[in-house]
């Protein structure tokens, strides 16, 4: 059943575009369907890595241009979660140079007020809250970094960051099946 749906996906998705032509999203989709079959999965994956798009879009753009889902699906969480890996160690790396010997920096009333909300959120919902709540307000690229800058475990951000890009993902799954339902393509 998985593989008629998927081969069907792929043999309807010359017939009819579902994302608005001349948007961000269709150049994106016209780049990776632009490549050779072979590249098109690097390609999901160099586009899942770009803030913004993650692992909640790029699923989508990989059906929508052909691949099946778990391919799609794949590329998308392995982007995201390469990108988000090589920030949350560098940001660790960072902070442990950048505090091993200084002092603690004044800030202006602005600056501590934002910190002090921030911070707050990070209270109260701990890491796995914000990993997989984040997405909501920021993209992964940026809510990874800003836990370990607050003293979160890296190992413990990167655990939480990696099951909230997979439900992230198969959330995108989820509706590029409903999508492609609706508009005709499934």
């Amino acid at each position: 059943m998985i593989s008629t749906l998927s081969t069907t996906l792929a043999a309807r998705s010359a017939e009819m575009n579902p994302v608005q032509e001349g948007s961000w999203i269709a150049d994106l989709q016209n780049w990776v369907d632009g490549l050779p079959e072979a590249l098109q999965w690097l390609g999901l994956l160099a586009i899942s890595a770009v803030p913004f798009i993650e692992s909640y879009s790029g699923p989508f753009i990989g059906m929508v241009v052909g691949m099946p889902w778990w391919a799609a699906l794949l590329c998308g969480v392995l982007g995201n979660a390469a990108a988000v890996a090589v920030l949350v160690y560098g940001a660790h790396s960072l902070r442990s140079a950048r505090t091993k010997n200084a002092a603690p920096k004044d800030l202006t009333e602005k600056q501590t007020a934002r910190r002090a909300k921030i911070k707050k959120y990070f209270d109260r919902f701990g890491v796995p809250g914000v990993a997989i709540l984040g997405p909501f307000a920021l993209p992964s690229q940026f809510t990874a970094p800003l836990m370990v800058s607050f003293g979160a475990n890296r190992h413990l951000v990167m655990l939480w960051m990696a099951v909230s890009i997979v439900l992230w993902g198969l959330l995108s799954v989820a509706l590029g099946f409903g999508f492609l339902y609706l508009a005709g393509r499934a």
